[in-house]
């Protein structure tokens, strides 16, 4: 889905359609790889424990 409509911004809806959405590419990449820094830096066994002391 695009993050513009294009009754409501036909200019944006012009640099969509030659550019890319490009602030929803940007979310997506950021999606991905904040999933891929969590899997990474997985702490969950460091605070389980932390919570046995």
């Amino acid at each position: 889905m695009s993050s513009a409509d294009t009754s409501d911004a036909p200019i944006y809806a012009g640099l969509v359609e030659e550019q890319g959405d490009v602030p929803a590419e940007v979310r997506r990449i950021a999606e991905e790889t904040l999933l891929e820094v969590e899997s990474a830096l997985d702490f969950s066994a460091v605070r389980a424990s932390a919570g046995m002391r």
